[in-house]
């Protein structure tokens, strides 16, 4: 009876010694394959780093790879444990109910997160704007100084630094004003009432050359008296610059008005200013 006992004893102890061998066989066969799957996953995301690293238009295409090489990981990490587990008999459901709760409550705290990534992936797929264009949205408007997963840096006339969430950028009507083949020139000169005809028109004759003059600036513009006003008769000029960039839109702006002073000041033409006249009845009883 002793000698069943321990013959039984053994066969039990070669069952468990092989069965601790077949687990670390396993663990080390899958930590192998984990170790390769990594090796090429780097590889690959190597190369879109590389290929996107020569793309000047890429944004912060860049940064979403890391982010992809680790969801990559994990999900590989993941199948071949659970896998691993299930194979010795651990309960695969169990496991993928765990994970799913962690992931729910992970998912309402990255909530805004995952939002503003989402928002960059449209902004880039729609190539709204990149890094270094001027653009407008809502009531900022500036120079586009950094785009991350998180948010827009948009550098202010002002000089301040405007950060909005890539979701509201996505949600939102954004001008790209850099895009733009050419911008609008719309200026108004007002003079007095007492102008008289003659100036009047020579008024009219100085804007178009002066405009006409300028190699900056398209062909096709226009110039009229637009409107009567209340202490002015208003000369409008209506054309377009060739230039995308504010500031040089601005300068030719700038250089229009300060020409139009002064051939204003050599003709003789004045400019209106807000005035009020009143006048007074003689009342003589």
């Amino acid at each position: 009876m002793l000698d069943q006992i321990i013959a039984y004893g053994d066969k039990l102890e070669k069952v468990f010694a092989t069965f601790k061998i077949s687990m670390v066989l396993g663990i080390i066969f899958n930590l192998i394959l984990i170790a390769v799957l990594f090796k090429l996953t780097d590889i690959f995301t190597n190369k879109l780093k590389n290929k996107f690293s020569k793309n000047e238009n890429a944004g912060p295409i860049g940064q979403v790879i890391p982010i992809i090489e680790k969801i990559i990981k994990t999900i590989i990490v993941f199948v071949i444990v659970a896998s691993f587990l299930q194979s010795h008999g651990y309960s695969l459901t169990s496991l993928i109910a765990g994970f799913g709760i962690t992931g729910l409550a992970v998912g309402f705290a990255a909530q805004h997160t995952i939002a503003s990534m989402f928002g960059t992936l449209g902004i880039l797929t729609d190539k709204v704007y990149k890094t270094g264009d001027y653009i407008k949205i809502d009531t900022t408007e500036g120079t586009v100084e950094n785009i991350n997963l998180r948010s827009t840096k948009i550098r202010t006339l002002e000089n301040h630094l405007v950060t909005i969430p890539n979701d509201k950028m996505a949600d939102s009507v954004v001008t790209n004003i850099t895009k733009a083949s050419k911008r609008r020139i719309d200026l108004t000169f007002g003079v007095t009432y007492d102008t008289s005809d003659e100036k009047l028109t020579r008024a009219i004759e100085i804007i178009k050359e002066i405009a006409g003059s300028r190699n900056d600036m398209h062909k096709d513009f226009t110039v009229f008296v637009e409107a009567l006003d209340s202490s002015s008769i208003n000369i409008r000029l209506l054309g377009y610059a060739k230039t995308k960039a504010f500031d040089v839109f601005a300068q030719i702006r700038s250089e229009i008005y300060l020409e139009v002073v002064k051939r204003f000041r050599n003709e003789g033409i004045d400019f209106a200013f807000p005035s009020t006249t009143i006048y007074m009845a003689d009342n003589k009883s």
